[in-house]
């Protein structure tokens, strides 16, 4: 593909030839290097690293805890300031400037006010959200969960929103929606654990037995998490979603929002469509619905029937229409690669051959870089669901949804997750 054929910003990343990836070979170690010498530290005695660093090298890393993968970070920059000066990638910051030069200190600033750092964090950040998207994706497909309730003795299977639900309804302890939730399993690990170390799971204090603790938490209502304690923000999607932004934030920009449209309806809804365009034309539909049945009459594209026949699930549709979009705006046709002079060219020709009807290999379009839309505005995007007809016979037992507080229930809709993470992946990749 030329430079000319580039469509956005938004969808690919550019890539450095000292690439994150490039340190994928040691990335499972436990111990992080010093970036100038053989000291090495666990991952977890992160602090004790950065302090050595400054100490002993004058090196200040600015804003650390935005860094999605410290160990990769810390590696590629080993690479690359045994490559090149520091004094080429930090900013120089001196200290006691008026004191005798004997007495002053050089310290080395670095941050993402340089591109390539910037661009690096960014990268790091992407690849742990696309990680983590797939990682919940399997999570909501999973059939094989198996735990005990904490607070009874009652055991479940199946699907993590069974257990959910019933603390939720029997027990009255929620953690948020399933769908919100990722690395379950875990986030279950970490607050049985601190129920078996008699702990509060809101206030924290130690108690002397179970009892005493059992009786606590009901009578002060305090069988829920403490919403401030960060250990718990690796297991909630909304962490994940925007650069350099932490879950109050983003749920504070959305409670702004809300506080300033308090006075409009759900019906806006309906009385203001948003329209959906069609892949292969300029034909906009203000239903799905309509949209699809354009698409199967008009050009013989069925597309539910393609999901349904792939078992296409909500992520896999999102990268098949960011493929699509891509491989039609530089009329290629994604079958046989055959290149036109125009769009109405491509469309004829896949329309004569059957080329349009049927899909390439997934290896073709079944990649992370389609994660990101073509077009920024493309509404399609966030009327894609994952099918009821893909539900296993294993499967088709009602599967509850945790319910959380619906006192507001706009507030809900509006800061939903799922209905808002493509979009929220969007605004990351726009502002960027």
């Amino acid at each position: 593909m030329t430079d000319t054929e580039c469509i956005l910003e938004p969808l690919t990343l550019p890539e450095s030839p000292a690439s994150p990836a490039g340190v994928a070979a040691v990335e499972d170690s436990p111990y992080v290097p010093c970036i100038f010498c053989k000291e090495c530290y666990l991952l977890p005695e992160q602090s004790q690293l950065l302090k050595h660093m400054i100490i002993e090298h004058k090196l200040v890393i600015a804003d650390v805890k935005l860094v999605a993968d410290f160990r990769r970070y810390i590696l590629y920059w080993k690479k690359r300031f045994a490559e090149q000066p520091i004094t080429d990638f930090c900013s120089v910051i001196r200290t006691n400037s008026e004191a005798p030069l004997e007495e002053q200190d050089n310290y080395f600033l670095l941050c993402d006010v340089l591109p390539e750092d910037r661009l690096l964090r960014e990268q790091l950040q992407q690849k742990r959200l696309r990680e983590i998207l797939e990682q919940q994706q399997r999570e909501r497909d999973d059939t094989s969960f198996h735990s005990m309730c904490m607070f009874c003795d009652q055991e479940f299977t199946g699907n993590r929103s069974v257990l959910l639900n019933h603390m939720a309804r029997e027990h009255a302890f929620n953690i948020g929606l399933p769908d919100n939730i990722v690395n379950c399993c875990e986030f279950l690990a970490v607050l049985q654990e601190k129920l078996d170390n008699l702990q509060c799971l809101y206030c924290e204090k130690i108690f002397r037995d179970k009892n005493t603790l059992k009786d606590h938490m009901r009578k002060k209502q305090h069988r829920r998490i403490n919403a401030k304690n960060k250990e718990y923000d690796r297991f909630y999607i909304i962490n994940y979603l925007e650069f350099g932004k932490s879950w109050e934030e983003v749920q504070s920009e959305d409670d702004r929002e809300i506080l300033d449209n308090l006075e409009e309806d759900w019906s806006d809804w309906e009385e203001h469509p948003v329209c959906a365009v069609c892949l292969f034309c300029e034909q906009q539909a203000d239903t799905t619905g309509k949209l699809y049945l354009h698409m199967q009459k008009s050009h013989g594209f069925d597309f539910l029937k393609i999901k349904s026949e792939h078992g296409l699930n909500f992520y896999q549709q999102v990268k098949l229409v960011n493929f699509i979009r891509r491989e039609i705006h530089h009329c290629h046709c994604y079958n046989c690669q055959e290149k036109f002079q125009s769009k109405g060219g491509l469309i004829s020709h896949m329309e004569e051959t059957k080329h349009i009807t049927f899909l390439p290999p997934r290896s073709t379009w079944d990649q992370p870089q389609y994660y990101f839309p073509t077009y920024e505005n493309d509404t399609l995007l966030c009327t894609l669901s994952d099918s009821e007809d893909l539900v296993t016979e294993d499967q088709s037992e009602d599967v509850p949804v945790v319910s959380e507080d619906i006192s507001n229930l706009k507030a809900l809709k509006q800061s939903s997750v799922l209905n808002q993470l493509l979009c929220e992946e969007n605004n990351s990749q726009e502002k960027n």
